[in-house]
């Protein structure tokens, strides 16, 4: 096995670093304090699964390490070319060699449109805490970033919340985004500690469509 002098706190150090050093475009659904939303969650699952931190650390910090725009026709491969570049990464620093395929398997897992099924514990650390930064109250708030990002209307003026039969599509209205993903996403988390959680975020979203259908009435 190989080992290192450093600590995960130090490596944490040289991921952070390398992260805030690449130029992207600016997307605040995917900027550094999703990534630190994401990493801290990750390390909350972690110890409470009792997953290895060596991957999943590593895994959570570079999950989204190359961001590729959703409307993109490379979407489905982002997490796939992230894990690839995060690998080339690791392997230029030095850190230990015999974690890079379960990080890589975390990384290319945790994408929902890539629908790679976890393998490991580490990887469904990874991909729930990725996911449950989608629910919730911040969960609403990237939302509707990414919606006006994409210039889409917020809801439908004919049967706005999908109450009366009208099909939900998420590609034309911002707020079915909550009936063709993110209810689904809270109900289908890996791990137990996540799933105690994304149904907390639920209540928060329903609560929010309740006040949205008072307003609009």
């Amino acid at each position: 096995m190989q080992t290192t002098n450093k600590s995960l706190a130090e490596w944490e150090d040289i991921f952070q670093t390398e992260i805030e050093s690449m130029t992207v475009d600016f997307d605040p659904s995917h900027d550094s304090l999703h990534l630190k939303r994401v990493v801290n969650m990750a390390k909350h699952l972690c110890e409470k699964e009792k997953a290895n931190p060596h991957i999943v650390i590593p895994g959570a910090w570079l999950h989204d390490f190359v961001v590729i725009p959703k409307d993109s026709p490379l979407r489905k491969q982002a997490s796939r070319i992230s894990a690839t570049r995060a690998i080339e990464f690791l392997e230029r620093v030095g850190y230990p060699k015999e974690f890079h395929p379960a990080i890589a398997h975390c990384i290319e897992a945790h994408s929902f449109s890539a629908n790679i099924q976890t393998e490991t514990l580490e990887a469904k650390v990874v991909q729930d805490a990725d996911r449950l930064d989608a629910l919730g109250a911040v969960g609403i708030a990237r939302m509707l970033i990414t919606a006006g990002r994409m210039k889409r209307p917020l809801y439908s003026e004919v049967d706005p919340l999908c109450k009366n039969g009208r099909p939900a599509d998420d590609g034309e209205f911002t707020i079915d985004h909550f009936f063709v993903k993110l209810f689904k996403v809270a109900e289908t988390l890996k791990t137990k500690s996540a799933l105690d959680e994304g149904r907390r975020r639920a209540k928060v979203m329903r609560i929010y469509l309740e006040d949205l259908s008072h307003e609009l009435a």
